[in-house]
């Protein structure tokens, strides 16, 4: 299969932002050839990684492994039902608060202002999303490089491989 070199414009689509990262991922995944030796290895040793630290998470490196491929599984088979069940629960109750709103507002706007409002509105959202997703699959990236290097500094074949 021929590659086409990506021009400027490409570079920065969502689609090739997925592919870097499925590919980071990918080689982290070949890397780490036994994912228990990240257990209890702590992250404040790397900056790249300890800026995943949260209050919630244990905060080794076995643990953004495992983020890691989760977000890789989901970009590349969807998100599970679970969590579609409940986005399609919260997203119902929005619905319901913002279609009685609209109704209220409705009397008061014509139809075709409140069409040009809301095509705006999904556009600058679309747009909002678009470029958070580019910017959190650029720094999930980042991570799992900085994961699969540290990992072999911490086997010992610092140098392998780059």
């Amino acid at each position: 299969m021929m590659m086409c070199s990506e021009t400027p414009n490409q570079k920065n689509s969502l689609f090739n932002a997925m592919n870097r990262f499925i590919g980071a991922v990918n080689n982290m995944d070949q890397t780490v050839m036994v994912p228990s030796m990240l257990r209890d290895v702590p992250l404040d040793e790397d900056r790249e990684l300890s800026s995943m630290k949260s209050d919630l998470d244990e905060g080794d490196m076995y643990s953004y492994y495992e983020l890691l491929k989760s977000i890789r599984t989901n970009i590349e088979w969807g998100v599970r039902c679970a969590a579609a069940d409940e986005r399609r629960k919260e997203s119902m109750k929005f619905t319901r608060v913002h279609s009685s709103a609209s109704i209220s507002s409705s009397a008061s706007s014509s139809s075709s202002e409140e069409e040009d409002e809301e095509g705006e509105d999904l556009e600058k959202q679309f747009q909002f999303h678009l470029t958070g997703l580019q910017g959190v699959l650029g720094k999930l990236t980042l991570q799992a490089n900085s994961l699969t290097k540290r990992y072999k500094q911490e086997i010992g074949i610092g140098g392998w491989g780059q």
